[in-house]
């Protein structure tokens, strides 16, 4: 029953996106000069060592390009995420939890092809600040602030939905120990707007 209550913020989170959608991006609703706030939505899984997450977020794209070149480019968007951690070994033993909430915001760089249709490869580093000091498996983080990084490729369908898959890492850069990090698999599904 923990596990369901762990997950309700994130979930709350991403419907508030879907049904504010009009507010965000329907552009007959916002004045002509006004952008929407936000150009998509996503969902994320993850998983680590003992750690699930379960994220959301928005992005915004940048509206800009370079090295355009047969029909590819390098472009780029802001990505705004809430997400729950629940780790199942705090503080090394076995089955006792952690929950922690975490608050990110991340520039991405995306190779993709100029239709924004198709495959993609995607890096990023962000800023991150957590709940409360994460301490699970073995894995401490000495701060509430971190940097995240991730690379990432996926795939655009033609009905505006996105599918990918990324590697992420949470660390603080070595500025205060422990920072043994943390490393994520993760999985997303994304709607276009």
């Amino acid at each position: 029953m923990s596990a369901i209550k762990s997950i309700w913020k994130p979930v709350i989170a991403l419907g508030a996106l879907l049904v504010l959608h009009p507010v965000f991006a329907a552009e007959s609703l916002a004045p002509p000069l006004i952008n929407p706030l936000a150009d998509s939505a996503s969902v994320e899984f993850g998983t680590g060592k003992k750690v699930q997450m379960l994220r959301v977020s928005a992005q915004k794209n940048w509206e800009r390009t370079w090295f355009e070149s047969n029909g590819t480019h390098l472009s780029g968007y802001w990505d705004a995420n809430l997400a729950q951690w629940r780790g199942t070994a705090f503080q090394d033993q076995s089955g006792r939890h952690q929950n922690i909430t975490v608050l990110g915001l991340t520039p991405v760089l995306r190779f993709e092809r100029s239709d924004k249709k198709g495959w993609y490869g995607e890096g990023g580093i962000g800023v991150t600040l957590l709940s409360k000091l994460y301490d699970n498996a073995g894995n401490r983080l000495s701060t509430r602030f971190q940097f995240a990084d991730h690379i990432g490729a996926g795939y655009v369908f033609d009905n505006k939905w996105e599918l990918g898959a990324k590697i992420q890492h949470y660390s603080n850069g070595g500025y205060k120990r422990p920072n043994s990090g943390v490393n994520w698999l993760l999985v997303k599904a994304t709607y276009h707007y």
